[in-house]
C-alpha cells in the first residue's frame, strides 16, 4: 500500500535544490517549453528567460491507483487566465476551481475524447475506478481518475464532468490558502465511492482528494453539482485519500430519510480519526455529516486495519464484507462479513462473524444473492488456485444472532464455557447477562446492549469452483432456480459459471476487457437480467448473460453456435440445456456441437395439394422424429383444424380437414394455402405448405368466360355446360355432358375451345344514342343444350345500369346434325341513353342462357354508343365528324349537332356561321416569322382543307399546319384574320406584333469551364415569342424566370474544353447569334490554402484563399450547411424571385434547402486570379455547421480540402466585461498613457490580435495583446471625439468580425492642476516645508517610475510572447502553403514522369546486399587458361543448386555454420542473403525453410527471454525474415506505401534546401534533428537563375535551340550547393543515376556575350582571414537575381571538396560533408566558423564590428531557435500522416505475406504457451515494422533512385525514431530532461500507438490466409528475379563460406541418421571434388 509520502507525490528530478517544474504554452501545433522553478522560502511563480509573469498551470503526473500500480498521465493545457493568482492556492469553488481537464475541453471537443460503441465504452488516457447504476433508469454512471461519464444503457456518453486535477496534499486538511499547505502538488483525483440516491435523484461521488469528501450531482446531468463542500469539517471526510485503500458505502431509503453508510480502510497519518464505518446523512444542512449519528468506534484503527471488499442490503439488513487481524494482539488476517440493520441509524445492531473457505486464504470478491453470500478466496498456502465458495444466507444470519444472544444473554459464553462471542476493536463495551429474551425484544440492539459484536466461530463452506487465473469480481444472478455465477480475474477474461449446492462449472469464458486489465469489482447485472456491465481501468463493456431467446428458430439457433444454447424441440424454441425437460432423452435438445443435430424438416408430401370438398390422408416425411411417451401423440395442425398423427417410422399420415373446416379462399383467388405443421402440443416440430383447391369459385375468377378459366385452371376441375357449374371430379353428374380440364389428354372435349362461347358481333358495332338499333352475335358450341328449352338473353353494362335485351337463336341451317353447335343470336333492338355524356362509350356485351348460365366470350366484346351533341360544339366540328356516323348540324329552335335521322329534314344547316376568334399566343414575334401561333376560337373550320387558305396575320396570308398549330407569315402589326370558303371572316380583338430581337452584349464575359456562371445577355426585344431558348458554344443555357425585354439571363452548362463560345438566342424558328463578343470558357479554378480555418459563430472574419484562376468566377461564395436543433428561421428563399428593371438581388444570407438544411453563405470579393477574400458566414443559435465550402458557380470544395486537410470551425462568440465595474452604462475613468485591459472569456479562440478592431469614439484603440481571457489595447493619447453626436463621451467598442460589443463610453481624466495661490503665500508655504516636500516628491517619483517600468516591462514581455507565438504559427502556415503548391507540382511532375522506383533486381540487392553498397556477388575476371575449368564449375554450381533443395542438409548446414565461433554475424547476413538469391525461383521452398528456423528460434528463447527474439538480426533466420518480406512487400511498396514515402522524402528535400545548409558542418536551419540545427541567423535571399539546357549550353557555337531553366537558389550557397540544386531542377524527372555527377560539372555564370565568369567553391578571391578560409557563394560572387548560368564539363580536377566517383554499382549512400581540414594550416568554413577553437588561435585585434557580433553570438540563447524545429514539424506533419497511415492502414486489403507472418507468430506463441500479450506484440513489431519499415523509412535509397543527403537523412533518422516509439507497448514518458527529438513528437506518439495496436487487431480479426493461397503468390513472386549468372555467382560466394567449413560441414551430415541414409556428405565431397584445385571463380 503507498504511504502518504508516496500518494500524489509529483515526479522529482535528482538532485539537490528547488523542485523543478515542467509546463508547456501550446500554441497550434508548436508548444513552447517553459521552466518552472520555486525558489525556498516563498511561493513558486513561473518565470521565463523574458520575465514572464503571468501564472501557470503546473503539469505533473499524479502517482497511485489500485493494487498499488502507479499510473501517469500528463497533460498539456493552454494559458487561460494571465490575471489571475498562482493555481498553487488551490481553493475549492466558489473561489476558483482549478482544475486542468476544463481548460482541454475547450481546445479538443467533448466527441472526440470518448471512443464509444454499442457494446464498450472507452475514453484515452483515462483510469475507471467504480461504476454505479441507476435501479429505476438503467442509466450508468462511471467514477473515473479526474473525470465522471453518464452513459446510456447501450453505453453511449450522455454526460461528461471533470473533478480533477486539483492542487492538494493527502497530508493536509482542505484548505483555501497555499500557504498552509507547502507540500501541496497537483494531485489526480481517483474516484473512491460511487452511488445512486434514487429518491432524491442524486449521485454521491467521493474522490481521493481533499481527504475524500463527496459531492452530490444531478442524475440527469452529472455536469450539474447540487451540493460541495466549501469548507469542510472533519466530520464530512467519507472516502479514503489514498486510491490504493478501498472504500465501500450503501445509501439506505428510511421511510423518512435516506441515509449513507460507509467503510474504509486506513490510509495516511490524518485518516486515524476517520472511523472504518459510519453512518452519515445525505440531506440537511451538513450533508455527508456523521454528526449525531453512528460511528464504529476504534480504539486503536492501525490495529485491527480493516481492508473492505463490498457492501450489500436486502430487506432487513446490511451486509459488509473485509479483511481484517483476527484480533488486537494478533497479526493474522482473516475474512469477515459485519451485518447491521438498515434502520439503524447508530449501528447499536453491529455485529461480525468471520469467514472461512476450506484450505483457502482471504476473500478477494463477494457477492449477495437473495439466498445466499458468494465470495472467491485467494489461493491458500497449500494450493495454487483460487476458489468460490458460498455461504447460504440463512446460516450466515443464523451465526450472527447465535453470537449477538450469547453476548446479550450469557457473556459471549457458549453452553461448553468457551468464548464464542466478544465486543471487538477495542472499545470499553463487554458482552453482558441480559434477560433471556432480550434478543428478541431488540432485535436491532439499543443503547444498553453490547456493541460491536465480534463472533468467534467461523461459518465455514467447501469451495464449489476451483480456478487457476487470480479472480478480482464476483456477480450472481438466479434464474429458473438455477445461480449463474459471473467471475472477472486479473486479465480482463469473464468466466460464467453454473452453480449448484455443491460444485460450480465453468461453461463459457470471454475477453471482454483489454488483456491484462483486471476486471473490476463493481460487476453489475441489469434489472432485467439480460445483459452485465463490466468494469476495467480501461474501458466498460455491456456483456449479454444468454443470448438464446434471439433465435428465433432452429437454423438460426443452431447456426449461432452458442454453447449456451440449444434447440428444444418439443418446446420450440431455443433454449438452454437446463430450460429443456427431455434434453437428456435422445433427439429431443439439439446442440450445435454435436455431430448429429438437424434441424426437423418435411422431406416429401403425398398429394401436395387436395379438393377442399374432399377430406383425404396426407403422408409426409421427416426424418429424426423424437420418441414420445406411450400417452403422448403428435399431431398435424392444417392452420387451425387439428388431425391425429400416425408415426410409422419416418413417415407421418395425417387426416385433411373436412370442408367446413378449411378456410375460405382469399377473395379473387380459388384456393387458400395451409401452414401444415407437425405438432407436438402446441410446439411446431416441422413445417410445410400445403394448398385446398375449390373448383366451384374458379370460374369466379373470369366472369367473362368461366368455361375457360374452369378448365384451363392448374387444378384437375371439370366444366358443366347445362348447370354452368365447375366440379372436381371424375366427370359431372347425373350424366350430365362435361367439358373437361386440359389436364385430361385422353379425352377429346377439353380444353377452352370446347366449351360454349361467343365469337363476335355479325354487325357493325357502332350504335347512336337514342335510336333503335337491333345487335347480333355469332355463337358456337351450343350441342351441350340441345333439346333443352331455354331463352337467351343479350346484356349491355352500361355505366350505372346493367340493360338486358331479350334475344332469340338462330341456328345455322344444316347444323342441326353436326357436333358445331353453331348460330346467330338476335338481341332486340332498343333505345340508348347514358346517364353520362360522352362522344365514343364502349359498352361491354355477353350473352346468357336464361337469366344466369353466361357463354364464353371467346374476345372481349363491347359495343361503341356514340352521340354526335358531344364533342361538337359548332358547326365546323359537327361537319368534321366521321360521315359514316350520320352527324348533321340541325338547326332548329335549338342548334346543335344530332344524329341525321333525329334531327327534321328541313332544319339540316349544310353552311356553318363566320368563324369566331377568342384569343391568339405569343402577342409577338420575330420578323422572320417561324413562330409557333396558337389561333383558340369556334367554327374554324371543318377539315384541314377548309382553313388550308383561309388564315392571315396582320393583312398576310399564312398556311396552318396539318398538325394542329399555325405558322404565321412576315408583317408588322395587326389582327389574326380567318376566312372559311364563302363564309363571313372572323376577326380578332387582339393585335398581333412584329419584332426584331437584338443582342447587344454579355456580363460577364467569362467563367468556369465547369459552368454554373449566372449570365445575363443583354439587348432589345428579347421578350418576343413564347418559345426563347439561350446556347453558348452549342451546350443549352437553361433561362432563369423571369423572361424581360431588355435581358435574359442564364446559367451555363459545363463545357469539355476551355475555349471561346458564340452566344445564341433562338426565338422560335428565328436565331440571333452575338458575334462582337463571345463568352469565354476558362480553366476550372483551383483552390490551394484557406486561411484561416476558424471563425466566431458571428461571422465576418476574412478568409484568404489562394489558388489559381479565381477571376473566373464572377460571384464566389463562402457557404456553410447547417443542421438545427430547433427551428431556426431562414432569412431568405432558395431560389429569390428576380423581377425585371431591378438589378440582381445578392443571396440571401441563409435559406432553408430541400433536405431540411440551412445553408448561409457569403459573397467573397475577387482580390486578383490567385486570391479571394472571403468573410465567414454567420451561423445562427441552435445551428450545427455539417458542411463548410467554397461554391465557384459549379465548383465546390470542401474547406478542409482547400486549407490542405483542416476543416473549419465555429467557436463560441466572445463575452467581455463593461469596462465599468459599475455597469456598462456608466463611464470608464482613463487615465492617460494606460493600457486599457478588457476582461472576457473565449477572445482568441476565432480570431487573431491583427483583425480586432478596437474603437474609442472616433479614435482607434491598438489591439497589443489577445488572449483566450484578455484583450490590451492602447488608446490614442487624446481623447477622441464621439463617433454619433447623440453623446457626450466616446463609446468604446470591440469589433471581432461580424461581433460588435459596446463595452460603455469612456471618459479621459485631465492632469490635476494646482490652484491659484498668491505669490506671497506660495513663497511662504514653499519656503515653510521644503524639505518635507522634496523629500514625498522624491520617493513619489520613485515609486511611479519603478511602478511604470514594471507595468511598461510586463506588457512589453505579453507582446513579445504573443509576437513570437505568432510567428511560428504563422510561418507553420506559410511554409504548409508553400509546400502543398510544390508538391501539388510535383504531382503533376510525377504523373508525366512517374516516381523513380529501382527496378526490382536493384532493389533486391540493396535490400540483400545493404553493406556492399548494394552490390551482389561480382564475378573476378578470368585469367589466361581459367576457360577450361568454367563448365566443370557450373557442374559443380548446379549440383549444389540441387542439393541446397534438401531440406535437412539446408538446415544442417545452417546449424553448422552458426555453431562456428569464428563464423560472424556480418558472415551470417551475408550467407543468408546468398540463400535468398539462389533460392529466389523456390520462394515456397525458402518459406518452408524459414518458419522451421523460426520454430527452432522461438524454442530457443522461450526457456531464456521471449521478448527478446527478434529483436537484432544476429542469426541467419532474422535475416531470411528480411529479405523475405522484401521480397513479399514489394507490390505493396510500388501500388500503396510508396507514393506518400515518395512525397515524404520530396517534401523534406524541399523545406531543406529552402534554407541554408553549412557545407562544413552539415548544420541546417530547416531540420527536424537538432544535433543538425543551424543555432544562427544568418540573412538570406533567395535567387532564381536561368540555366541555359541545350546542344549549345555548354558553349560550342552553332544554332542549336537553347532553352532557359529557372532554379531557385539561395545566395549563401556555395558553388557545389549551387550545382547540386540545378542540376536537381533540371533533370528533376530523371533519375538519379542517370544524371550526371556534380564533380564532373563546373558551373559558369554568363553575362552578356562574352562574360563568361567559371565559379568554383575555392579560388583566388577567397577570403581568407586569420587561418580561416571561407567557401564562395554566389554573394561572394554577386550574381544578381535572373542571372544567366550554364553547366560546362569540368576540365580540370581540383577544389576544396572532397569527390568519389560514381561507383560502377552506386549504393545510394550519402556523399561526404565538407570536411574541415587543414590546408596549408587554413581552415575552412561557410555559414559559421567552428565552436570547438583552440584558445591559442584566437586572434587577439579584430574589427569593432566582429567583436561586437561575438559578443551579441555570446549572448544569444541558442535553444530559442528551436522553434525552427517545430516550424519545419509542423509543415512536414501531413506528409508523416499520410506515410504512417499508408503503412498502418487496413482500408486496403493487407498484405498477404504480413497476415501469413502474423498467424505463423500467433501459432508458435499458442504453442508454447505464451499468453502475454506484450510478448506477441514485442515479435509482430521486430518482425514486420522495426525489421522492414524503418530500414524503409530511414533508406529511400532502397527503394527509390534518389540521392539522400545527410541533412535529409538526419530528419528521416528522427521520423524513423518516432515510428520505432509509436512501436513499443511501454508507456511513452519525456520529461524536461528528454531529447528534444523525442519532445516534438510526443505528443504525437499516442495516437501513432493507437495505430499500431489497431493495425495488430484488424490483422488478428482478418480472415485467415490459407496456405494455398499462400503459396500461389509465392509461385508469382518467384519468377519476378530471375537473373541465371547471380544466382551462380551467389553459389559460388556460398561454396566459398562451405569450403572453409568443410570438415565440420562433413561430420554434421555423416552423425544425421536420416543424412547417412540420402548420402548428403558423400554427394557435398564429389562437389567439392569437382571444385577442388580448379579454378573456382567464374
Amino acid at each position: 500500500m503507498a504511504g502518504p509520502e508516496e500518494a500524489g507525490t509529483p515526479t522529482r528530478a535528482s538532485g539537490p535544490g528547488p523542485e523543478p517544474w515542467d509546463f508547456r504554452l501550446v500554441a497550434p501545433g508548436c508548444p513552447l517549453r517553459v521552466a518552472w522553478e520555486p525558489a525556498a522560502g516563498r511561493h513558486p511563480l513561473p518565470h521565463t528567460d523574458n520575465a514572464l509573469h503571468s501564472p501557470l498551470v503546473p503539469v505533473t503526473t499524479a502517482q497511485g491507483s489500485q493494487a498499488e500500480a502507479k499510473r501517469h498521465t500528463a497533460w498539456e493545457t493552454t494559458l487561460l487566465q494571465p490575471s489571475a493568482p498562482a493555481p498553487v492556492m488551490a481553493p475549492w469553488p466558489p473561489f476558483g476551481f482549478h482544475l486542468l481537464l476544463p481548460p482541454l475541453l475547450l481546445l479538443c471537443p467533448l466527441p472526440s475524447l470518448p471512443c464509444s460503441g454499442s457494446h464498450h465504452f472507452s475514453a484515452p488516457n483515462t483510469t475507471f475506478n467504480h461504476l454505479a447504476l441507476a435501479p429505476g433508469r438503467g442509466t450508468l454512471y462511471v467514477g473515473a481518475v479526474n473525470r465522471l461519464f453518464q452513459l446510456s444503457p447501450e453505453l453511449q456518453l450522455e454526460v461528461m464532468a471533470a473533478t480533477g486535477p486539483i492542487v492538494d496534499s493527502p497530508d493536509c486538511v482542505p484548505f483555501r490558502d497555499l500557504a498552509e499547505c507547502p507540500q501541496a502538488r497537483l494531485t489526480d483525483n481517483a474516484n473512491q465511492l460511487l452511488l445512486v440516491s434514487s429518491r432524491a435523484q442524486e449521485l454521491v461521488a467521493c474522490g481521493q482528494v481533499r481527504q475524500g469528501v463527496c459531492e452530490k450531482r444531478h442524475l440527469e446531468d452529472v455536469a450539474t453539482v447540487l451540493y460541495q463542500a466549501e469548507d469542510p469539517g472533519d466530520g464530512q471526510f467519507v472516502a479514503a485519500n489514498t486510491p490504493g485503500v478501498a472504500t465501500v458505502g450503501l445509501v439506505v431509503p428510511l421511510p423518512d430519510r435516506d441515509l449513507l453508510l460507509v467503510a474504509r480502510g486506513l490510509a495516511g497519518k490524518l485518516s486515524a480519526g476517520v472511523p472504518p464505518l459510519s453512518v452519515r446523512q445525505l440531506a440537511g444542512p451538513q450533508p455527508f455529516s456523521s454528526e449525531g449519528l453512528g460511528r464504529l468506534v476504534v480504539g486503536d484503527f492501525s490495529d485491527y486495519n480493516n481492508s473492505y471488499v463490498a457492501a450489500f442490503a436486502n430487506a432487513h439488513f446490511a451486509y459488509f464484507v473485509f479483511r481484517r487481524r483476527g484480533s488486537r494482539a494478533q497479526a493474522e488476517y482473516r475474512s469477515y462479513v459485519a451485518r447491521v440493520c438498515l434502520g439503524d441509524a447508530n449501528l447499536y445492531s453491529y455485529v461480525e462473524v468471520p469467514l472461512a473457505c476450506q484450505g483457502q486464504g482471504l476473500i478477494q470478491a463477494a457477492f449477495l444473492t437473495p439466498g445466499s453470500l458468494l465470495g472467491v478466496f485467494a489461493a491458500g498456502l497449500s494450493g495454487a488456485h483460487e476458489a468460490l465458495c458460498t455461504f447460504p444466507l440463512a446460516e450466515l444470519d443464523s451465526s450472527m444472532e447465535r453470537a449477538r444472544r450469547l453476548c446479550y444473554t450469557a457473556g459471549g459464553r457458549g453452553p461448553s464455557g468457551t468464548e464464542e462471542a466478544t465486543v471487538e476493536y477495542g472499545v470499553t463495551s463487554r458482552c453482558v447477562t441480559l434477560p433471556p429474551d432480550s434478543p428478541e425484544s431488540y432485535p436491532c440492539g439499543d443503547e444498553h446492549t453490547p456493541s460491536p459484536i465480534a463472533g468467534r466461530r467461523a461459518l465455514e463452506a467447501q469451495p464449489l469452483l476451483r480456478v487457476r487465473q487470480p479472480m478480482s469480481a464476483v456477480a450472481a444472478l438466479q434464474v429458473d432456480g438455477h445461480t449463474i455465477a459471473f467471475l472477472g480475474d486479473t486479465q480482463g477474461q469473464l468466466h460464467k459459471v453454473f452453480v449448484n449446492s455443491s460444485q460450480g462449472q465453468v461453461y463459457h469464458s470471454q475477453q471482454v476487457g483489454p488483456p491484462g486489465a483486471a476486471i473490476s469489482p463493481d460487476l453489475l447485472v441489469d434489472s432485467s437480467g439480460s445483459h452485465l456491465y463490466v468494469l476495467t481501468a480501461q474501458q466498460v463493456t455491456r456483456v449479454p448473460v444468454a443470448a438464446c431467446p434471439q433465435f428465433p428458430d432452429c437454423p438460426s439457433c443452431l447456426q449461432a453456435r452458442d454453447p449456451l444454447c440449444g434447440w428444444c424441440i418439443l418446446q420450440g424454441r431455443c433454449t438452454q440445456k437446463g430450460r429443456c425437460p427431455r434434453a437428456a432423452q435422445p433427439r429431443q435438445w439439439l446442440w450445435s456441437y454435436k455431430e448429429d443435430s438437424r434441424c426437423l424438416r418435411v422431406q416429401s408430401l403425398q398429394p401436395a395439394q387436395q379438393p377442399r370438398q374432399e377430406q383425404g390422408q396426407v403422408t409426409l416425411s421427416v426424418l429424426w422424429l423424437p420418441t414420445l411417451a406411450e400417452d403422448e401423440y403428435f399431431h398435424c395442425a392444417f392452420g387451425d383444424y387439428d388431425s391425429l398423427a400416425h408415426v410409422q417410422g419416418p413417415h407421418v399420415a395425417c387426416v385433411t380437414p373436412p370442408e367446413d373446416q378449411v378456410p375460405r379462399n382469399p377473395p379473387g383467388t380459388d384456393h387458400v394455402t395451409l401452414h401444415l405443421a407437425l405438432m407436438f402440443e402446441d410446439v411446431a416440430v416441422a413445417t410445410t405448405n400445403f394448398s385446398f383447391y375449390d373448383c366451384s369459385t374458379v370460374q369466379a375468377l373470369e366472369v367473362a368466360a368461366p368455361c375457360h378459366t374452369c378448365v384451363s385452371s392448374p387444378w384437375r376441375c371439370h366444366w358443366c355446360p347445362q348447370s354452368s357449374r365447375c366440379v372436381h371430379g371424375e366427370h359431372c353428374p347425373e350424366g350430365e355432358r362435361t367439358v373437361y380440364s386440359t389436364q385430361e389428354e385422353a379425352i377429346q372435349a377439353r380444353g377452352p375451345g370446347a366449351c360454349p362461347q361467343v365469337e363476335g358481333l355479325a354487325g357493325p358495332h357502332l350504335v347512336p344514342v337514342g335510336w333503335d338499333i337491333g345487335l347480333a352475335l355469332h355463337v358456337r358450341n351450343l350441342q351441350y343444350f340441345r333439346g333443352l328449352p331455354a331463352s337467351y338473353n343479350c346484356w349491355l353494362e352500361l355505366p350505372g345500369e346493367l340493360r338486358r335485351l331479350p334475344a332469340s337463336l338462330q341456328e345455322t341451317a344444316g347444323d342441326r346434325d353436326r357436333d358445331g353447335g353453331t348460330g346467330l343470336i338476335h338481341c332486340r333492338a332498343q333505345q340508348f341513353h347514358p346517364s353520362t355524356s360522352q362522344w365514343e362509350l364502349p359498352v361491354p356485351i355477353y350473352v346468357t342462357r336464361g337469366e344466369t348460365q353466361r357463354l364464353d366470350n371467346a374476345l372481349t366484346l363491347h359495343v361503341t354508343l356514340y352521340d354526335c351533341t358531344v364533342g361538337h360544339p359548332d358547326c365546323s366540328h359537327c361537319q368534321a365528324a366521321n360521315g359514316s356516323l350520320g352527324c348533321l348540324w340541325c338547326g332548329d329552335s335549338q342548334p346543335g349537332c344530332r344524329y341525321e335521322r333525329l334531327c327534321p329534314p328541313g332544319a339540316v344547316q349544310l353552311l356553318c356561321p363566320k368563324p369566331s376568334i377568342e384569343a391568339i399566343e405569343p402577342l409577338t414575334g420575330p420578323t422572320e416569322g417561324g413562330l409557333a401561333l396558337t389561333i383558340l376560337g369556334s367554327d374554324l373550320g371543318r377539315t384541314f382543307a377548309d382553313v388550308r387558305d383561309a388564315v392571315s396575320v396582320a393583312g398576310r396570308p399564312c398556311s396552318p399546319d396539318p398538325s394542329h398549330y399555325h405558322t404565321s407569315a412576315r408583317g408588322t402589326t395587326g389582327p389574326v384574320q380567318v376566312a372559311i370558303k364563302n363564309r363571313p371572316p372572323g376577326v380578332s380583338a387582339q393585335h398581333f406584333t412584329y419584332q426584331d430581337p437584338i443582342l447587344l452584349s454579355l456580363s460577364p464575359q467569362w467563367g468556369p469551364q465547369a459552368g454554373g456562371t449566372r449570365l445575363t445577355i443583354h439587348g432589345q426585344h428579347l421578350q418576343t415569342g413564347g418559345n426563347i431558348s439561350a446556347f453558348v458554344g452549342g451546350q443549352a443555357c437553361p433561362i432563369l424566370e423571369p423572361m424581360c425585354p431588355e435581358a435574359i439571363v442564364c446559367r451555363t452548362m459545363p463545357q469539355a474544353m476551355p475555349g471561346e463560345a458564340a452566344v445564341l438566342v433562338v426565338f422560335g424558328h428565328a436565331e440571333r447569334k452575338l458575334l462582337t463578343s463571345p463568352f469565354r470558357y476558362t480553366a476550372n479554378p483551383r483552390l490551394l490554402a484557406a486561411e484561416p480555418n476558424v471563425s466566431f459563430r458571428g461571422g465576418g472574419r476574412l478568409i484568404r484563399v489562394r489558388g489559381t484562376s479565381l477571376d473566373a468566377v464572377w460571384q464566389p461564395l463562402l457557404s456553410v450547411w447547417l443542421e438545427a436543433e430547433v427551428e431556426v428561421k431562414a432569412l431568405g428563399d432558395s431560389n429569390p424571385r428576380r423581377t425585371c428593371g431591378a438589378p440582381a438581388a445578392d443571396p440571401q444570407s441563409c435559406v432553408r434547402l430541400a433536405g431540411g438544411l440551412l445553408q448561409c453563405s457569403t459573397i467573397c470579393s475577387v482580390n486578383s486570379s490567385s486570391l479571394l477574400l472571403c468573410r465567414s458566414p454567420a451561423v445562427p443559435d441552435g445551428a450545427h455547421p455539417k458542411r463548410v465550402f467554397f461554391a465557384l458557380d459549379n465548383v465546390h470544395v470542401d474547406f478542409a480540402s482547400a486549407s490542405g486537410g483542416q476543416g473549419f470551425q465555429y467557436q463560441p462568440n466572445p463575452h467581455l466585461a463593461p469596462l465599468s465595474r459599475e455597469g456598462p452604462s456608466r463611464p470608464y475613468r482613463l487615465k492617460p498613457g494606460h493600457v486599457l485591459d478588457v476582461e472576457g472569456k473565449g477572445l482568441n479562440l476565432g480570431i487573431s490580435k491583427e483583425e480586432v478592431r478596437v474603437h474609442i469614439g472616433d479614435g482607434e484603440c491598438l489591439v497589443k495583446t489577445l488572449t483566450l481571457t484578455h484583450l490590451y489595447c492602447e488608446p490614442p493619447p487624446r481623447a477622441p471625439q464621439a463617433a454619433n453626436g447623440s453623446s457626450a463621451l466616446p463609446q468604446f467598442v470591440v469589433q471581432m468580425g461580424n461581433v460588435r460589443l459596446a463595452l460603455g463610453p469612456v471618459q479621459y481624466e485631465a492632469e490635476p492642476t494646482l490652484p491659484a495661490f498668491p505669490v506671497e503665500a506660495q513663497v511662504g508655504l514653499g519656503m515653510g516645508a521644503a524639505v518635507l516636500i522634496a523629500a514625498v516628491l522624491l520617493l513619489t517619483l520613485m515609486y511611479r517610475h519603478k511602478s511604470k517600468q514594471a507595468l511598461r516591462d510586463y506588457q512589453k514581455v505579453l507582446v513579445q510572447l504573443e509576437n513570437l507565438e505568432t510567428g511560428v504559427g504563422d510561418q507553420c502556415r506559410k511554409e504548409f502553403t508553400d509546400l502543398m503548391t510544390e508538391m501539388t507540382d510535383l504531382s503533376s511532375d510525377l504523373e508525366a514522369s512517374g516516381i523513380p522506383f529501382l527496378d526490382y533486381r536493384t532493389y533486391a540487392e540493396r535490400a540483400f546486399f545493404p553493406g556492399h553498397g548494394g552490390c551482389p556477388p561480382q564475378p573476378k575476371l578470368q585469367g589466361p587458361g581459367e576457360e577450361g575449368h568454367r563448365a566443370t564449375v557450373c557442374q559443380a554450381l548446379t549440383q549444389l543448386s540441387n542439393l541446397l533443395n534438401s531440406k535437412l542438409f539446408l538446415l544442417t548446414l545452417i546449424h553448422t555454420l552458426e555453431e562456428q565461433p569464428s563464423f560472424s554475424q556480418r558472415d551470417r547476413c551475408h550467407v543468408a542473403s546468398l540463400l535468398s538469391l539462389a533460392l529466389h525461383g523456390k520462394l515456397e521452398y525458402l518459406t518452408d525453410i524459414m518458419k522451421t528456423l523460426l520454430g527452432d528460434l522461438a524454442a530457443h528463447y522461450v526457456h531464456k527471454n521471449p521478448k527478446l527474439m527478434l529483436r537484432r538480426t544476429e542469426t541467419m533466420v532474422e535475416k531470411l525474415l528480411t529479405n523475405w518480406l522484401s521480397i513479399c512487400l514489394y507490390t505493396f511498396l510500388r501500388e500503396v506505401a510508396g507514393e506518400p514515402l515518395y512525397m515524404l522524402f520530396r517534401a523534406i528535400q524541399y523545406q531543406v534546401d529552402k534554407g541554408p545548409v553549412d557545407a562544413v558542418t552539415g548544420k541546417a536551419k530547416r531540420t527536424l534533428n537538432d544535433s543538425h540545427l543551424l543555432r544562427e541567423d544568418v540573412e538570406f535571399r533567395p535567387l532564381t537563375l536561368m540555366v541555359l539546357v541545350g546542344p549549345g549550353a555548354g558553349g560550342a557555337a552553332g544554332g542549336a535551340e537553347v532553352q532557359r531553366v529557372p532554379a531557385r537558389v539561395l545566395d549563401t550557397d556555395t558553388i557545389t550547393q549551387v550545382k547540386e540544386k540545378v542540376l536537381d531542377q533540371v533533370y528533376k524527372g530523371t533519375p538519379f543515376s542517370q544524371r550526371p555527377s556534380v564533380y564532373t560539372l563546373d558551373l559558369e555564370w554568363r553575362s552578356g556575350l562574352a562574360g563568361h565568369l567559371t565559379l568554383s567553391d575555392e579560388d583566388l578571391t577567397s577570403v581568407t582571414q586569420n587561418h580561416w578560409k571561407r567557401l564562395n557563394t554566389l554573394q561572394h560572387y554577386k550574381v544578381p537575381d535572373g542571372a544567366t548560368v550554364g553547366l560546362i564539363p569540368q576540365l580540370h580536377s581540383g577544389g576544396a571538396v572532397s569527390r568519389s566517383l560514381a561507383q560502377s554499382c552506386p549504393s545510394g549512400e550519402n556523399v561526404p560533408m565538407l570536411e574541415e581540414g587543414e590546408e596549408g594550416g587554413m581552415r575552412l568554413w561557410h555559414l559559421v566558423k567552428a565552436t570547438e577553437e583552440p584558445e591559442g588561435t584566437k586572434v587577439r585585434r579584430s574589427s569593432l564590428r566582429e567583436r561586437e557580433r561575438e559578443r551579441a553570438r555570446a549572448k544569444a540563447i541558442p535553444e530559442i531557435y528551436l522553434t525552427r524545429l517545430l516550424s519545419m514539424k509542423g509543415t512536414l506533419q501531413k506528409f508523416v500522416d499520410d506515410t504512417f497511415q499508408a503503412i498502418l492502414s487496413m482500408n486496403r486489403p493487407v498484405p498477404l505475406a504480413v497476415k501469413y507472418l502474423f498467424d505463423f507468430l500467433d501459432e508458435l506463441a499458442e504453442k508454447h504457451d505464451i499468453e502475454d500479450p506484450e510478448t506477441l506484440h514485442i515479435w509482430k513489431t521486430n518482425s514486420l515494422l522495426l525489421r522492414f519499415w524503418v530500414k524503409a523509412l530511414k533508406n529511400p535509397q532502397l527503394i527509390f533512385d534518389v540521392h539522400v543527403s545527410d541533412n535529409v537523412d538526419a530528419i528521416l533518422a528522427v521520423i524513423a525514431q518516432t515510428f520505432i516509439d509509436a512501436c513499443t507497448i511501454s508507456e511513452h514518458k519525456v520529461g524536461r530532461d528528454s531529447p528534444v527529438n523525442k519532445l516534438l513528437y510526443a505528443r504525437e506518439i499516442p495516437r501513432y500507438k493507437q495505430m499500431v495496436e489497431k493495425y495488430y487487431s484488424d490483422i488478428r480479426h482478418s480472415s485467415p490466409a490459407s496456405y494455398q493461397e499462400m503459396n500461389s503468390a509465392l509461385a508469382e513472386l518467384s519468377g519476378n528475379y530471375t537473373s541465371a549468372p547471380h544466382c551462380l555467382e551467389a553459389l559460388q560466394e556460398l561454396y566459398n563460406h562451405i569450403h572453409k567449413y568443410y570438415d565440420q560441414i562433413i561430420s554434421a551430415l555423416e552423425e544425421d541418421p536420416l543424412g547417412q541414409k540420402m548420402q548428403l556428405a558423400c554427394r557435398l565431397q564429389q562437389i567439392v571434388a569437382l571444385v577442388e584445385n580448379k579454378v573456382t571463380d567464374l
